[in-house]
């Protein structure tokens, strides 16, 4: 009984009190921003359990400025080399398990983002996501909504991973005068979207409401639902606006370059090769369905897309990049899904899908179409140890 008691209190969450009481440790860790959690501890305890030598840290820019004193808390207390990564990082497809392979890296940590690249298909290292979840003044988002909306209100929450465990905890509290919902579009968490993933809602719904201080993610739920009213909290200025999206100019823009598309006889395919980005089988699917249609194909990688060559280019990166810059390009640059309507393959969507990593997508140019939904279980990773 006593062994097993002071095996309950040796190990919290599954990390050494050891470790989460040591005083020098805790003094670098209140260091970061107190309502940042980039989880110190449990990075420690698995560098020093997998007696990891040498650590590859991927941050995305917002980021990189605690990169340095991270990099130094890890060394000093998980005995080990670290690299920081300076490479732009958009999301969590820009995974690069790839260069920290190429560094000889035992431990790939990237921040910020969540599991949208199973642990299990990386390469050669092991990977540990960190979300970095950040709060906030719940309580004044909480205010903010029943201020401005009429109770009984059918409202979607939605947000990127850092704030999720707070929306959660803001549903909770909002549920008795409105009708919430945090909708999921696997392999995402609830109310979680992406730039180029979002869920379809109800026509019922009455409004969304964003919480982050950017409109990218925004952006992908409004394309995904132009009829439902947008609305963006921002949890650092605390301010709640309206937001809009040109969805006639989107469309127009998107159906030129689809019929510019359609009538080029050369292509170029390019596989984005930042981190993740790229999908071989996507390049596959695009590649047979340009040659079925007789046109000459060119195969390119790249990691940021720069274009001034050729009649044509698919781009296998990000969508977003043909639909918020496409037409900065002298040619056409498309999406897997435009290439399908521009050679036949399928008809134009009256609503543009947002469905590139999504289990439920329209067809074979996506990331995840095809997998069985049942597999969310074992995909999902819940950055445990």
């Amino acid at each position: 009984m006593h062994a097993e008691l002071n095996m309950r209190r040796s190990i919290v969450r599954g990390i050494p009190v050891e470790i989460l009481e040591d005083e020098r440790l805790n003094a670098a860790v209140n260091m970061l921003p107190s309502n940042y959690d980039f989880e110190i501890h449990k990075t420690i305890w698995k560098i020093r359990r997998e007696k990891i030598k040498r650590v590859y840290l991927q941050f995305p820019e917002g980021l990189l400025l605690f990169s340095c004193l991270i990099a130094d808390i890890l060394e000093e207390f998980g005995h080990c080399e670290t690299i920081i990564s300076c490479d732009v990082v958009y999301g969590a497809c820009c995974v690069d398990d790839y260069a920290a392979k190429a560094f000889d890296c035992d431990l790939l940590v990237h921040y910020g983002h969540s599991c949208l690249i199973p642990v299990q298909d990386t390469t050669g290292c092991s990977v540990l996501y960190v979300f970095v979840s950040i709060k906030f003044d719940t309580g004044h988002f909480i205010d903010t909504v029943r201020h401005n909306f009429n109770p009984n209100s059918r409202l979607a929450l939605v947000s990127t991973v850092q704030f999720i465990s707070s929306l959660q905890a803001a549903r909770k509290a909002l549920s008795n005068d409105f009708k919430i919902e945090l909708p999921q579009v696997a392999p995402l968490s609830p109310g979680e979207v992406l730039g180029c993933t979002a869920p379809r809602f109800n026509e019922n719904m009455d409004a969304v409401i964003f919480v982050g201080d950017g409109r990218f993610h925004l952006e992908s739920v409004m394309i995904a639902n132009p009829d439902v009213p947008a609305f963006k909290y921002d949890p650092y200025g605390k301010k709640c606006f309206r937001e809009h999206y040109d969805h006639k100019t989107m469309q127009k823009q998107r159906r030129l370059s689809v019929e510019m598309a359609s009538n080029c006889k050369k292509f170029g395919l390019i596989c984005g090769a930042l981190g993740r980005q790229g999908n071989i089988r996507i390049m596959e699917t695009v590649r047979n369905q340009l040659l079925a249609s007789c046109r000459e194909v060119f195969e390119f990688v790249m990691s940021e897309i720069s274009l001034e060559k050729l009649s044509s280019w698919v781009q296998i990166a990000c969508p977003r990049l043909s639909i918020d810059w496409g037409l900065q390009f002298i040619k056409p640059v498309i999406t897997p899904y435009e290439l399908m309507v521009a050679m036949d393959g399928i008809k134009w969507q009256k609503q543009y899908p947002m469905d590139y990593y999504a289990f439920e997508s329209l067809g074979p140019w996506t990331n995840n179409f095809g997998r069985r939904t049942k597999q969310h279980v074992k995909m999902r990773c819940t950055n445990s140890m």
